[in-house]
C-alpha cells in the first residue's frame, strides 16, 4: 500500500492550496481516508476525513469551513482544499487510510487508521 501526498510549499497567509493524496496497492473505495497535520513540536492531529463514499465529512474546529475535504474513488485520490490560510496552519500533512467497512462514520482518531503517507509539508509566511 502506497498513499502519496503532493501539494506542499509556500503560500502567503490568506492564500489557498490544495493538497492531493493518490493510494496505491488497496481497495480505495473501502477506506475511509484522513488528513492529519503535525506542527512543529506539536503532536498530530486530525484537521479532516471523508467517508468511502464521500457522503459524510468532519472536520477539525479550527479548519471549519476554511478547508473541504473531497475524493475521487475512479482516480484513487484524495484532496483537501485549504482557504483562508494562517500561520497556524502550518504542519506536515499526512493523508492515511483507515479500512471501515459496514459503517457511514468517519474517524477522527489517528490509531484507528491503517496506512499512512510520507507527509507534505507547507509553509505559510505573513
Amino acid at each position: 500500500v502506497q498513499l502519496q501526498a503532493f501539494g506542499g510549499g509556500l503560500v502567503q497567509a490568506g492564500g489557498s492550496l490544495r493538497l492531493s493524496c493518490a493510494a496505491s496497492g488497496l481497495t480505495f473505495s473501502n477506506y475511509n481516508m484522513g488528513w492529519f497535520r503535525q506542527a512543529p513540536g506539536k503532536e498530530r492531529e486530525f484537521v479532516a476525513g471523508i467517508n468511502r463514499s464521500g457522503t459524510r465529512k468532519a472536520y477539525e474546529d479550527s479548519v471549519e469551513g476554511r478547508f473541504t475535504v473531497s475524493r475521487d474513488n475512479a482516480k484513487n485520490t484524495v484532496y483537501l482544499q485549504m482557504n483562508r490560510l494562517n500561520s497556524e496552519d502550518t504542519a506536515v500533512y499526512y493523508c492515511a487510510a483507515d479500512l471501515r467497512l459496514g459503517t457511514t462514520i468517519v474517524i477522527t482518531s489517528a490509531r484507528e487508521y491503517d496506512f499512512w503517507g510520507q507527509g507534505t509539508m507547507f509553509t505559510v509566511s505573513s
